[in-house]
């Protein structure tokens, strides 16, 4: 018989000694340690960079500045933000506007032409009554920062969604008359505008 079959001869089957492991080396933890900590690196630098990256401000939408209760001016101030919806001009002649005491605010209070960002698109004839209730005033100190002026539904700003940037509670508000100041507080003062390419 071959050694290491068959029954020993104080009886039983021999057990094959178990083979010697020296265990890991040191290179080998060294490596195992290495893959390790570039793991955790990589891992680390996706999570801290993730939320730690700046994010440009999503625009808000109209809907959702007209949905704040106490009205935008008392919700963001006079932060600068962006609200993205379509752009309406309704010329108003100017002699239907109220006296302002003072030149220097009669942009803020003035409503010709009437400028006003919709949540939807719009189509057909306008109100001043609907505008002013489905959407969000605007004004600008220069009158500069807008398109130019077109029918409801027609040229580039019928077109298009646009982004206005600027603010709600401006300085100037507290000078419009009594009856208007609330109004004057909420109209959004445009800085700029782009378009949104969707």
């Amino acid at each position: 018989m071959n050694e290491g079959i068959g029954p020993r001869p104080e009886g039983g089957y021999p057990v094959p000694e178990r083979p010697t492991y020296p265990g890991p080396t040191r290179e080998r933890w060294l490596w195992t340690g290495l893959v390790v900590g570039l793991g955790l690196l990589i891992f680390g630098l996706l999570v801290f960079g993730f939320s730690g990256a700046t994010r440009a401000p999503q625009p808000m939408e109209v809907t959702d500045v007209l949905a704040v209760p106490s009205g935008p001016a008392a919700e963001y101030g006079s932060a600068e933000i962006q609200v993205v919806g379509w752009y309406v001009e309704l010329a108003i002649p100017c002699a239907s506007t109220p006296d302002i005491e003072g030149a220097g605010v009669a942009w803020l209070a003035f409503d010709c032409p009437l400028r006003v960002l919709l949540p939807t698109q719009p189509s057909g004839s306008l109100s001043e009554t609907v505008l002013l209730r489905d959407g969000v005033r605007l004004a600008a100190p220069n009158g500069e920062p807008f398109p130019p002026a077109t029918s409801p539904g027609q040229g580039t700003a019928g077109l298009e969604e646009l982004v206005f940037t600027g603010h709600f509670n401006d300085s100037d508000a507290e000078a419009c008359p009594s009856d208007l100041i609330d109004r004057c507080r909420n109209t959004l003062v445009v800085s700029s505008y782009t378009g949104l390419i969707r």
